[in-house]
């Protein structure tokens, strides 16, 4: 998983770094795992209104159907083949499992075509197998991590990122976060071994506007060129810096927390995340 970088025929060129693609064995996704065409909204509403700027156009996606939740215990599935999937940063692995099933996997860095994988109690702690985190050994590198039992993994998804297993603690595990939060999680949530796949994706230079646009991503105006009645930062003669940073209502940025105090996930919370 290497970064390319290209000779500067063009302007645009000069600076575009992207990834080389080595590690992708197939071209086509499994048309049976494809959900549906990822349909764009546009940033509209129901009822056609705006309600999130600067999103639109972009290039069609075909949403593939993502097994987060590792369900298939103690079936053996082998790696077919490791896929670009144009809805995440991360790289998909498809799965043939010993039941004929086909599934698609966040793909962990290592992962390996015809590498056979597992989930479930008895599990080896392994790439790309799934355990309960009361199996993890203490200090594994984990990604994929359930919050709730059974709800599927939410944390540690994107590309290159992972969580640590420092303690058991009763029946709660600490893992430190990829924001470097310290905090428990219930020891019978399920947790994939190894850091997710495409770890030098936060390196990649677009080098031109028009590949943000093929993204989905429109041009942003700058809070501090807009009018007063367009956002508090907005106004002033001349160029005027707009004061304090702070969002179209109003709320500061740069530090203010927003956090509602009484959150009931506080007190699973150990350490906040640095700053």
């Amino acid at each position: 998983m290497a970064l390319k970088k290209y000779r500067p025929l063009t302007p645009s060129l000069r600076y575009k770094i992207t990834s080389d693609f080595a590690e992708i064995t197939a071209d086509k996704p499994e048309k049976s795992l494809i959900a549906k065409t990822n349909k764009s909204s546009g940033g509209r509403n129901n009822s056609g209104k705006m309600t999130m700027r600067y999103i639109g156009g972009g290039h069609k996606k075909a949403l593939r159907s993502i097994d987060f939740k590792r369900d298939k215990d103690g079936i053996e599935g082998v790696v077919k083949t490791i896929e670009y999937d144009p809805n995440r940063s991360a790289r998909i692995a498809l799965v043939f499992y010993k039941d004929g099933e086909k599934r698609y996997i966040i793909a962990p860095q290592g992962l390996q075509v015809g590498q056979k994988i597992m989930s479930g109690p008895g599990a080896a702690p392994e790439v790309g197998n799934t355990l309960l985190l009361s199996e993890v050994p203490l200090g594994t590198i984990i990604h994929n991590i359930e919050l709730r039992p059974g709800q599927g993994a939410v944390l540690a998804r994107s590309a290159g990122s992972y969580a640590q297993l420092s303690a058991r603690e009763g029946k709660y595990a600490v893992l430190r976060m990829p924001s470097g939060e310290v905090r428990m999680i219930l020891i019978t949530c399920k947790a994939s071994i190894g850091a997710v796949s495409n770890p030098d994706h936060n390196l990649e230079v677009h080098g031109k506007a028009g590949r943000k646009r093929w993204l989905g991503v429109r041009p942003r105006t700058r809070a501090v060129v807009m009018n007063p009645v367009d956002h508090p930062m907005g106004g002033g003669e001349g160029r005027a810096s707009g004061g304090h940073p702070r969002s179209r209502k109003g709320i500061p940025a740069k530090g203010y927390k927003t956090r509602y105090k009484a959150k009931a996930s506080n007190k699973h919370i150990i350490e906040r995340r640095k700053k």
